[in-house]
């Protein structure tokens, strides 16, 4: 009998304290993992995050390990000329769009792919470690000033969009966090790490991340993906989840 090593997630994304609406979207699959962080305001933020969510899920398959990063990188680009379209249906919506950061695997292999402000993490034997690059302009220039925090790349239809991709080996007892920016900075890494080192399952770190975040004044919309790396004999995967924008009834053309 085969033995696999999947990923069990647990999902949640939330307005927080200051918002009234949801620019963030989030999808937990049974191969995929992502969440977006849609900018634009009147512009229709939440638009360009659901989009390129609904997109992307096409991807929620098995894949060929060797086949992960072109199959990821595919669904993306399919995501941003669907942002792109969304913008040609109504020009109110130029200027919008999202970030992404999200994940598919197969067979031990996982496939990341990074573009914007959202994070990933991983805590493996317990060290705590980002496994992505903010894309925004202070860390382009040093002395970017009140420019530090704007952002550089993110899906917003536009052909010449380059995400960060990346291929990883999963390791049992993995954990792995992806998350807007709702999230982190607003809690500093330590208390990160200290949850998702405590927390008995996927589950209770989302709950405690989110708390976290509402307790530090949820200044922005919340999306919190936990996923923990498993060695099981069947592949037996959870009902896939969308959250936030991309939930059911939300899209919107």
């Amino acid at each position: 009998m085969t033995t696999l090593v999947t990923l069990r997630a647990a999902a949640a994304s939330v307005p927080g304290l200051v918002r009234q609406g949801n620019e963030d979207a989030a999808y937990a699959g049974r191969r995929l993992l992502a969440v977006a962080d849609g900018m634009g305001g009147h512009a229709a933020g939440e638009v360009a995050s659901a989009a390129v969510i609904e997109t992307l899920r096409a991807c929620d398959s098995v894949a060929a390990p060797g086949e992960l990063l072109e199959a990821l990188a595919r669904a993306v680009t399919a995501a941003n000329a669907e942002v792109a379209h969304r913008v040609a249906e109504d020009p109110a919506r130029l200027g919008m769009g999202t970030t992404l950061t999200a994940m598919l695997w197969s067979d031990g292999q996982v496939a990341l792919v990074h573009i914007g402000d959202s994070r990933a993490f991983r805590l493996r034997g317990g060290v705590f470690r980002r496994l992505t690059e903010d894309h925004v302009m202070g860390n382009l220039v040093s002395n970017a000033g009140e420019l530090a925090p704007v952002l550089t790349r993110y899906l917003d239809g536009r052909p010449d969009r380059s995400p960060d991709l990346g291929l990883r080996e999963l390791q049992p007892g993995d954990r792995y966090l992806l998350c807007s920016d709702g999230l982190s900075p607003v809690v500093a890494d330590p208390a990160i790490r200290e949850v998702l080192a405590a927390a008995g399952d996927a589950a209770a770190a989302v709950r405690q991340l989110v708390d976290l975040a509402e307790e530090a004044g949820g200044p922005d919309n919340i999306s919190v993906i936990v996923a923990d790396a498993e060695e099981t004999d069947e592949d037996v995967s959870a009902e896939p989840v969308m959250l936030g924008s991309a939930a059911a009834g939300m899209l919107t053309r």
